[in-house]
Formats: C-alpha cells, structure tokens, sequence
C-alpha cells in the first residue's frame, strides 16, 4: 500500500514518519524549499513517545506518482491549495483521509473528488515545528482516528488499520466516525478557545474559578449549537469533556496558541466561525464563542 502525506508540517510530518519509520511506502507532498530543508537534513521527531530520523520520499508538484491512501496534513485554511495540489495523485481507487481541525471540509472534499474516496479522519497530537523543520510533540496522545463515512468496517478501513499497526502512535479505525469528529470538533473549539484568548497554558486558566467558569461556558454554547443543528453527539458531552480538560498537563497548549505565538495564521474561521454561523442560523445564543472569535480576528487584523 502506498501512501502520499501531503505537507510535511507537525501533523502530517508526525504520522507520516511513524508509518515510514515503521517501514511502509510513505512519500511526502512538500514545496520545493521544504524538500530541500529535509534532503539537507532529514524528517526529524523529538517525541516523548521517542525520537525518529528518516530520510523520507518527497514529490513536489508536477512529479508523477500513484498512491493508494492520502493523507491530508495541512491546516484548514490550506485546503483549497491542498486540493489543487493532490487532485493529480486521486485515481479511481484512490482514498483520502482528512487530519484536518473543524468539519466543513468533509463537504468541500467530497465535491471536489467524491463521498466514495474520501473517509472521516482526525488526530489528537500537540506538535509543532522547530526553526531547524523538526517536528516537536510533547503531549502523551498521538492519536490518529479514521473510517468510513458510514461507520462500515470496509477492507480498505482494515487494510489501512493493518498498515499502521505497530506504528510508534495511536491509531485506529472507527465505526462511529461522524460523532468522533464532531466531538474533536468541539474539545479543539474549546480549547484553542480558552488557551489563545487567555493567551496561556490551560492549568492556569482551570485553576482559576473565574477562567473554569469560562471553559464549562463554551463548553456549554458548543454543545447547545451542535444540538441545535442535531449532530450526532454524546448527550453528556459537555460534562465528559470538562473532566477531560482536568486531565491534561499543566503546561498544554493549543496549536492555535502555538501558531499565535509564532505570528502565523489561524484556524478561526474554520473553527469558532464555522460555529458561529450555525449559531446565528439556528438563532443560538453564543457570547463567550463570540468573544473568542472576535480576538482572533483582531489577532489575525494586526497580521495584515
């Protein structure tokens, strides 16, 4: 089974390089100066889960190849740069899986390829990229989760598990994948929420009360919009995913927080915009998801 990763960058750097290192056909898409950073250098992890050093396959565009899985990498604002890029390496039996944050994009792919060829996907990983184009990932979940829009285990679900199986990270195919991504959906909303408008790490922001308060609000506001617009989420959601945020260390940080930090871009419109425009079509009230929204956009004014 060969596999393309399209971009090289904390995500599809990280899960592309745990099924090389495993030993699979894996080719990353890059640009030509990223290709030339890892020819110089290699694709590097420094992971509490282990280090990686490889010497990865790279294409840049124009460059032919077939491929029988491809995994989008790239941040949500990319995608319509990340279609244009890939749509020459979708064949007929061609599959691609999404690590994408949000959900709107699940429609964008199935138009620009086809509902058939393309699979829900998400990925739970805190990772960033060093100066040097190291992957850096510092958190205990490196989580992949991937299926079929219909919750069938299909043989290309259990080939693709199959091929990941014994790879350095969690991966797994789901039979229930919708719920999975709306749930992702909301846990990231909230969490790049809190930790970018309180521009910390979330222990500070949960012990205090006033900043707990805030996170069980837009808990709330997420939930409230999604049933609203009744997705298939947990009933107890809110709550499961309160006591989640109380398990992670002190010191995590959101990659929207991390991306802020660098001066890049960020997710907003694709995360808490997306929400926000639900919310106002449903006529669901939604002031801390506001707020929220209203600094990223700010953040994003002062880029310009």
């Amino acid at each position: 089974m060969r596999f393309l990763v399209v971009g090289a960058g904390a995500v599809g750097g990280y899960f592309g390089a745990r099924l090389a290192e495993k030993g699979e056909d894996v080719t990353f898409l890059v640009r030509p100066a990223r290709r030339e950073q890892l020819k110089q250098r290699g694709l590097r992890i420094r992971s509490v889960h282990g280090d990686a050093h490889i010497q990865p396959q790279t294409i840049v565009n124009g460059e032919d190849g077939q491929f029988d899985v491809i995994l989008l990498g790239t941040k949500a604002y990319h995608l319509e740069q990340a279609i244009q890029d890939v749509a020459p390496y979708v064949q007929a039996g061609t599959v691609v899986i999404p690590m994408l944050n949000g959900i709107k994009h699940m429609e964008r792919l199935k138009e620009a390829f086809s509902a058939e060829q393309v699979l829900g996907g998400l990925c739970f990983i805190e990772a960033t990229l060093s100066e040097e184009g190291d992957v850096l990932q510092t958190s205990p979940i490196h989580r992949l989760v991937f299926g079929e829009w219909s919750g069938e285990q299909t043989e290309r679900v259990q080939a693709i598990a199959e091929a990941f199986a014994g790879a350095n990270a969690m991966v797994e195919a789901s039979s229930n994948i919708q719920q999975d991504m709306w749930h992702k959906y909301s846990f990231i909303t909230a969490l790049s929420g809190v930790t970018t408008l309180f521009r910390k790490p979330i222990g500070p922001i949960r012990e205090l009360p006033a900043g707990a308060a805030v996170i069980q609000g837009l808990f709330a506001e997420i939930t409230a919009i999604m049933r609203a617009a009744d997705e298939p989420i947990a009933a107890d959601l809110e709550e499961k995913q309160y006591k989640q945020i109380h398990t992670m260390g002190y010191e995590m940080k959101s990659s929207m927080q991390r991306d802020m930090e660098k001066g890049l871009s960020v997710e907003a419109d694709q995360l808490q915009g997306c929400l926000l425009q639900m919310a106002d079509r449903l006529q669901v009230h939604a002031p801390l998801l506001q707020a929220v929204y209203t600094a990223l956009k700010l953040y994003e004014a002062d880029l310009m």
